[in-house]
């Protein structure tokens, strides 16, 4: 395919011992100029040199020597793109290494896609210390910390602990009730608190305690033994927790601990948008997906929406993965970057005459050195699988998983450890769905899935038994455009469009991020408190006239709109309707509104106030006998209701008049009118 801008792409058959694959990146990049060599880094590195000095967009097919050639352009002072790639342990160094020309071809395609960095949070921390413990090594650490860090010692259940012949840092009794915070910003309760006795002796004493003391400290170091204090918190920045009775653990906290002073900047991994998201309406929950799978505890309700705090954040990416509306996108790379990048590896990769690609996911602190063990000390990946490297595996979305094989993926793979730093659920959630619609599309049963090894020649024997798809006859080239929840409607589109056995309609799991509604249309009174609801728009009304719309693409299933309804009409339909995805919103049901009796607005349905009208009349006393003509209010509007009942006098509220008092005038004036007649 053509390159987004010219480039000149330097190919290195590192010393021979791989295969130059010059001719394969020239047929896969058109517009690319090509120069291969044998030593770039060492006899040829001159040309390199000669070319950085020209300017302009630049890939080199190493990131082994990557440090040298960007010393080389820092001191000619370079200011074009330079990119690094890796095709050495990604196809060169394999058995089937005169096979994967065509993969070294869309691997350079793909890294020549732009990319944008991240945006940053800082965090600060000043070097306050607190050591969490309960015996002698608690103490130990502290005085090992103090001479560099502001250092407190917290004692929980003390045992005997021989108190500092100088008491040079703080040392206090209680247990921690409530945690919160990161690096640089922690905040803990504290119940049973107590300061030390100045005369103890032979082992601390304590005074008296009290609860509800609040400590805040920048680093905290737990070495209790018990419960952490965070979820997940081995991904708590700034919480380090060793058991005491393990000298190593305790050392390499001691030194991790003096190492966390300062500024540390790590990426915003999510940006979120407030307004798409579809939490929460009028105190109803729908959306809890992002709260049910982040495992730090980074993300919490606030009202109509979540809030996702980014310094407690570790990037997991199942938030993003899973949110039906796009509100919480991962933004390492965002997905639109993604797409055109998987976009650039598999058009390449077939128009340099690859065939049956395998797209790998992974990433780079477990999946990498992974695939580098295999091409040093094994066979190498197979010449038709395409690793594709990410920040974390489980912040694939299913556009992810579904879009590659829609660009013509026979298989789509993603590599985990054997005991995964992350949960996996959400992920497993979203290869489920994309392996249900790419077997009722009919590009085969298991298209999608997760290897999880720590063993290069595990991964090697997965590979081989992965079984490709059925192709599609005209692969999909549309361009990955739009905000997230647009890529994934358009890639499902797409799916569609390309799919060997093409169906109407998918019936998908609980929680699936689309389908539909389900409505009792007899039920339903137009009230239209579902529209208010609906945080996406898939549910909407007229101005001309009652009446409710839905518009499938849009829906989301947040549920709120069945738990809004006071009629309970609806129910939620996981599906994936591809018709309806492509046609306008759809009449759910209309009705004629009815006209106001005296200034012939219009106002509700013609159906309400005549159902109204029908269990009033005649069966309640308000609405009964010489009561009667108070229907006429029903069959007003507001403004001509108000106005009738303050210029008539009338209350509608009003019962039968009371009787007037009787008195003894009264009934001896009654008496005697009678025994007169008698």
């Amino acid at each position: 395919m053509s390159l987004e801008k010219p480039r000149t792409v330097f190919i290195c058959s590192c010393e021979r011992s791989m295969p130059g694959f010059g001719d394969s990146v020239r047929r896969g990049c058109k517009d690319a100029q090509v120069q291969s060599g044998d030593q770039l880094c060492g006899a040829e590195i001159d040309r390199i040199r000669n070319r950085l000095s020209e300017g302009g967009a630049i890939t080199i097919a190493c990131t082994q020597q990557a440090p040298l050639f960007r010393e080389v352009a820092e001191e000619i002072g370079f200011a074009g793109d330079l990119d690094f790639v890796n095709i050495r342990e990604a196809a060169g160094w394999s058995a089937e290494a005169a096979s994967a020309g065509p993969k070294a071809a869309a691997l350079v395609a793909m890294v020549a896609e732009p990319t944008s960095p991240p945006a940053l949070v800082t965090l600060r921390s000043n070097g306050v210390v607190l050591v969490y413990g309960r015996d002698q090594a608690a103490m130990e650490v502290a005085c090992q910390l103090a001479g560099d860090l502001d250092v407190t010692v917290l004692l929980t259940r003390p045992e005997e602990v021989t108190p500092n012949r100088v008491w040079d840092f703080p040392v206090v009794r209680g247990r921690i009730r409530n945690a919160q915070g990161h690096l640089g910003a922690f905040e803990l309760i504290v119940d049973d608190f107590a300061l030390p006795v100045p005369s103890s002796r032979d082992r601390l004493r304590f005074g008296a305690a009290r609860d509800g003391a609040i400590s805040k400290a920048d680093i905290v170091i737990d070495l209790s033994g018990g419960v952490p204090l965070f979820p997940a918190h081995d991904l708590r920045a700034g919480y380090l927790k060793a058991d005491s009775a393990d000298r190593a653990a305790v050392t390499a906290v001691i030194a991790k601990a003096a190492g966390l002073v300062g500024e540390f900047d790590k990426p915003r991994y999510i940006d979120f948008s407030a307004d798409l998201c579809a939490h929460s309406r009028s105190r109803i929950i729908g959306c809890t997906r992002c709260l049910d799978l982040c495992p730090t505890g980074a993300i919490a309700s606030a009202g109509d929406h979540v809030i996702v705090d980014a310094a407690i954040c570790a990037g997991c990416g199942n938030c993003a993965a899973a949110c039906p509306t796009g509100a919480a996108a991962y933004a390492v790379p965002d997905a639109q970057t993604l797409l055109r990048r998987l976009r650039s590896l598999l058009v390449t990769y077939r128009e340099a005459g690859g065939r049956d690609p395998v797209v790998l996911f992974h990433d780079g602190y477990h999946g990498e050195p992974l695939i580098d063990a295999l091409a040093r000390f094994g066979p190498g990946l197979p010449a038709n699988v395409l690793p594709v490297a990410v920040n974390e595996i489980t912040q694939l979305g299913i556009e992810a998983w579904i879009a590659p094989v829609a660009w013509g993926a026979a298989a789509v793979m993603a590599l985990a450890s054997a005991k995964p730093k992350h949960e996996l659920a959400g992920l497993a959630r979203n290869v489920t769905i994309a392996n249900l619609l790419a077997r009722s599309l009919g590009y085969g049963s298991e298209l999608c899935g997760l290897i999880e090894t720590d063993n290069p020649d595990m991964l090697r024997l997965a590979l081989d038994r992965v079984q490709p798809g059925s192709s599609t006859p005209t692969p999909a080239t549309f361009l990955p455009l739009g905000d997230k929840r647009s890529l994934l409607r358009n890639s499902m589109i797409e799916l569609h469009r390309a799919a060997p056995t093409p169906v109407e309609r998918v019936v998908l799991p609980a929680a699936a991020p689309f389908g539909g509604l389900d409505i009792n249309v007899e039920g339903c009174t137009l009230c239209l408190s579902c529209v208010s609801a609906c945080p996406t728009g898939a549910l909407s009304d007229s101005e001309q006239q009652p009446a409710l719309y839905f518009s499938e693409s849009a829906c989301v299933q947040c549920g709120l709109c069945a738990a809004t309804c006071p009629e309970k009409v609806i129910r939620l339909a996981p599906r994936i309707d591809f018709p309806a995805w492509s046609a306008p919103r759809r009449v759910v049901k209309e009705e004629q509104p009815y006209e106001c009796i005296r200034c012939g607005n219009p106002f509700g349905t013609r159906s309400t106030i005549e159902r109204i009208v029908a269990k009033l009349e005649g069966r309640h006393w308000m609405f009964s006998g010489e009561n009667a003509r108070r229907l006429e209010l029903v069959r007003m509007c507001d403004n001509c209701r108000v106005d009738a009942a303050m210029s008539e006098d009338l209350d509608p509220y009003a019962g039968p008049g009371r009787p007037a008092p009787r008195t003894t005038e009264d009934y001896l004036r009654d008496r005697n009118s009678e025994t007169k007649r008698v």
